[in-house]
């Protein structure tokens, strides 16, 4: 059915428009003694749209300020959920299923299954920043272009029905002052307002600090640039965050880049009150790239030093966008190499040796006649409650090898012989009867003289943040429309004269006790004394 949307004043509004755009004349009959619904002049919203299809039917979902209020809500619910317990970035070497059973029993299981122990990368975690910033994408969008097609559009002249459902009006008799509109133009310009005339000079808007009624939606692009940068750490290469041990005197890679770090030389200050106490932690850090050989297994890479820096708590190495911060130290000897040799405890005899490293294992050896194929490693062995060989860390602190060694004597497809270089590691787990038959024949063995140890191993946090300008970017941007909105109102007045009466009516967005005070002035300047109170026409802030 056509419906007749045509103001008196000519102008032609949209379906279900609640104000004329152009004189402001409500279109809604019988509330006559109502307060006007001044937000965007009463100028439609797409989501306010009858009959709405797919697309409006989501854009109103997603426009809606109760969704984004819940939407946000079950954010920072989550957001808390992730820190009751630590999260995995923040282990040392260590499997998290492991990790939080044994320290946290079955909530911790719990906290793991449900994937609260990675919640920041999580994919659910990550929907809801997108489904927040596509809220604040659409609600910005379905509120500033209607904004800003009334706020554009404005008519001096209004009708009289919209002055007086102001919440701020005045209506009396004009002075007889030939010039009163020009003085009560010139009090507006003295407060700060700029003044609009009709072309015969009856009517008069007064407006100022319209401006402030972007600040929300300043807000809104701040808040789009920062969920924007949180989401963009997940680029590769945008972000990382790990924690890694570093040996003395051994080159580390950083996974994700092309760094190697060298925990050069580690040193430790204790109280002399407290010797218990460390006063100050320091490692002598040197910053390599590789040349060549990168990820060859056979062959050492080629490092080349691009940086060396001390790094002391909250001093850490800065090298382009790459910081390791000082986090940990363990005082523990850390085997780094050996030489081991396999010896025939028939005859005594060495058939051959082998350097064997703890942090970089070669899949392969040989030792004369014998080839000793790399089954598994674990740099810190242990038994789990069902009896089964783990790790505990990726440190060497107690490393073991599983071999598959062939050769002459040994079936065909080769026997396994499990190796612990330290002789303390080979009496608790019981070298010798692990290996059975195969350890009464064959024995492996470290020259101890050849032993490369690190007695200190320094713990550091190595990060890594391209978002954090746009971070900081998008929170500057925040705090700007903060102050706009909070700081200024914008403040409208609109005067009309019929015969010789005069009606005035105001509307802000808050502080309406400062725009009665105005008002009042301002009548007072021009020959009109009224106390402030009379003005005010009641009921609540629009």
């Amino acid at each position: 059915m056509f419906e007749n949307t045509k103001c008196e004043c000519g102008h032609q509004n949209p379906a279900a428009t609640v104000l004329c755009e152009a004189c402001g004349k409500p279109q809604t009959e019988g509330e006559e003694d109502i307060q006007l619904e001044m937000r965007y002049d009463g100028i439609l919203r797409r989501s306010q749209r009858a009959n709405p299809g797919i697309v409006d039917r989501i854009w109103r979902f997603f426009s809606s300020v109760k969704v984004a209020v819940r939407l946000i809500a079950a954010t920072l619910l989550l957001a808390t959920l992730g820190t009751v317990l630590p999260q995995e970035n923040t282990f040392l070497n260590q499997d998290p299923a492991v990790y939080y059973q044994e320290n946290y029993g079955t909530l911790g299981r719990l906290y793991y299954l449900t994937g609260l122990s990675h919640t920041y990368e999580s994919w659910w975690f990550i929907t809801l920043i997108m489904m927040i910033g596509a809220s604040l994408v659409i609600c910005s969008l379905d509120r500033v272009l209607p904004l800003y097609r009334s706020l554009s559009r404005q008519q001096v002249r209004k009708a009289q029905e919209f002055i007086r459902r102001q919440r701020l009006t005045y209506s009396g008799p004009l002075p007889d002052k030939a010039n009163w509109v020009e003085e009560a133009s010139a009090a507006f310009k003295r407060k700060g307002y700029r003044v609009h005339l009709d072309k015969d000079g009856q009517a008069l808007m007064a407006e100022k600090h319209r401006f402030s009624r972007w600040g929300p939606y300043v807000n809104h692009i701040g808040l789009i640039i920062f969920l924007g940068a949180v989401l963009a750490r997940n680029i590769p290469g945008w972000h990382m965050d790990q924690y890694l041990a570093f040996p003395e005197g051994e080159p580390v890679k950083i996974p994700g880049t092309p760094y190697y770090l060298m925990n050069e030389r580690f040193s430790v200050e204790f109280y002399e009150t407290d010797p218990l106490v460390p006063r100050l932690y320091e490692t002598q850090a040197i910053l390599y790239t590789c040349s060549a050989d990168c990820d060859d297994p056979d062959e050492p890479p080629v490092l080349e030093q691009v940086h060396a820096q001390s790094i002391e708590v909250n001093k850490p190495l800065r090298y382009q966008e790459l910081l390791a911060y000082q986090f940990d130290y363990k005082e523990a000897p850390m085997l780094l190499s050996v030489t081991a040799a396999l010896r025939d405890k028939t005859s005594g005899g060495i058939h051959g040796s082998f350097q064997l490293d703890m942090l970089r294992p070669q899949p392969g050896y040989s030792a004369g006649a014998y080839n000793l194929e790399l089954k598994s490693y674990f740099p810190e062995f242990s038994l789990n409650k069902e009896g089964q060989p783990v790790t505990l860390s990726k440190d060497p602190l107690a490393p073991a090898f599983l071999f598959l060694i062939k050769g002459p004597a040994l079936p065909e497809d080769g026997a396994l012989y499990m190796f612990f270089p330290r002789a303390e590691d080979q009496l608790r787990f019981r070298q010798e009867e692990l290996n059975g038959e195969l350890g009464q024949r064959l024995e492996l063995t470290a020259d101890i003289e050849n032993v490369r140890v690190s007695l200190y191993t320094s713990y550091l946090n190595i990060r890594k943040e391209k978002a954090l300008p746009f971070i900081w970017s998008g929170s500057a941007v925040f705090m700007i429309g903060l102050v706009m909105g909070f700081y200024w109102q914008h403040r409208r007045v609109w005067l009309r004269i019929d015969g010789d009466m005069l009606l005035l009516g105001a509307h802000t967005n808050k502080n309406w006790f400062g725009l009665r005070k105005e008002c009042a002035f301002i009548l007072e300047r021009t020959g009109i004394k009224v106390e402030p109170k009379s003005l005010e026409r009641g009921g609540g802030q629009i």
